[in-house]
């Protein structure tokens, strides 16, 4: 006789899984996030290293190019932004005397509609300093070494992946019985479709909008367009949340260096316009994945990710739940939660019927 846990017993566990989880997350992201990363790019560059193969170019000395490929790559763009954030650099100055100004101006605004001085509101921005201050320096310690373990570890990490290709996939067909290497073996593929694909479509989806961008903050001739450009598409990675800061940087920066209330409505309506032209054409088009991740999951697990793991984390969060989705949607027990992370909405109601049981009537003798 098959004994089932009751309904408490099954949340219990399911609670604990997850708080497990994300607690392995947090306290190992310094390991697992240039693993996320290293995971993502060697999906990518996993295609030239097999053409390298083909032209009879050694194992290692193919995967070595094939990661110098995407070093001058990523350079050659850090170098183009750098260049660009020079010239911001340099109008400073003039941007932190409007800054100011403005800052002035929204004070005299405070004291006169709420009643609180300025001193009263400097005595507040004082002690939110002094509390937040306090943790800054190390904080500031863990972001810097973080990224420089990142930058330096990824490469390694792709290396190694490329190399170990066949021992770890070999070791995941073990794991489970004979009987289901053929599942194990479509999900494995379905996973290398998702990520090249997504990761592919990504980046022309955000070469699209930062071209979009830039050429419309130059048609109103908003300042810093191509710097402008750039962020707003990089930030278009992180949904939803990314989107609305980049709104609020490029109206900022606009209204702050011209002191034009017209082009930074202008520049807020441009972001807007390419905004919307990604999320209803370019995405569904470009980003040709079988997995599709509704809003509310999406926007969770950013906000999940970026708590847990920092930027990475945010970054990461996507192509994450997407291997998840792929893996619940292969298992019969795990497809309700595949479902979930969908974004296939029903269009039937669903109708559950309840009968009443009536008592059999008395038969009069």
């Amino acid at each position: 006789m098959i004994k089932t846990w009751p309904l408490y017993a099954k949340m219990t566990a399911l609670l604990l899984f997850v708080y497990l989880v994300l607690y392995g997350f947090y306290i190992g992201q310094q390991i697992l996030t240039p693993l996320g990363f290293a995971f993502l790019f060697s999906v990518l560059l996993r295609p030239v290293e097999k053409k390298l193969l083909i032209w009879r170019v050694p194992k290692i000395l193919s995967i070595i190019l094939t990661i110098l490929l995407g070093v001058i790559i990523v350079m050659a763009l850090i170098i183009f932004i750098s260049k660009q954030l020079g010239s911001f650099i340099k109008d400073i100055p003039a941007l932190k005397h409007n800054l100011n100004d403005l800052w002035y101006q929204f004070q005299h605004w405070i004291s006169h509609k709420f009643h609180l001085s300025q001193e009263e509101q400097q005595k507040i921005i004082d002690k939110a300093k002094a509390d937040s201050m306090s943790d800054l320096p190390m904080g500031t310690l863990n972001v810097i070494t973080t990224s420089i373990a990142t930058l330096t570890l990824v490469p390694v990490y792709i290396f190694l992946f490329l190399y170990y290709r066949t021992l770890l996939l070999r070791f995941i067909m073990e794991l489970f019985n004979e009987k289901h290497s053929l599942k194990v073996q479509e999900t494995i593929q379905e996973i290398r479709y998702v990520m090249q694909h997504y990761i592919t479509g990504l980046l022309t989806e955000t070469s699209i909008v930062a071209v979009l961008n830039i050429v419309g903050l130059f048609i109103i001739g908003a300042p810093f367009a191509i710097l402008l450009g750039i962020i707003a598409a990089i930030l278009n990675l992180i949904p939803y949340i990314g989107g609305l800061i980049s709104v609020i940087l490029a109206s900022l920066i606009t209204f702050t260096n011209t002191g034009s209330i017209s082009k930074m409505v202008w520049a807020v309506i441009i972001l807007l316009v390419v905004q919307t032209l990604d999320n209803n054409i370019l995405v569904p088009r470009i980003i040709a994945s079988r997995v599709k991740l509704n809003a509310l999951i999406s926007i969770v697990g950013v906000l999940i990710g970026g708590a847990l793991c920092g930027v990475g984390g945010m970054f990461l969060s996507i192509p994450l739940m997407a291997v998840c989705k792929v893996i619940f949607d292969r298992v019969d027990e795990l497809q309700p939660w595949g479902k979930l992370l969908g974004d296939d909405i029903p269009t039937a109601r669903l109708r559950v019927s309840i009968r009443k049981k009536r008592k059999p009537l008395a038969v009069e003798k």
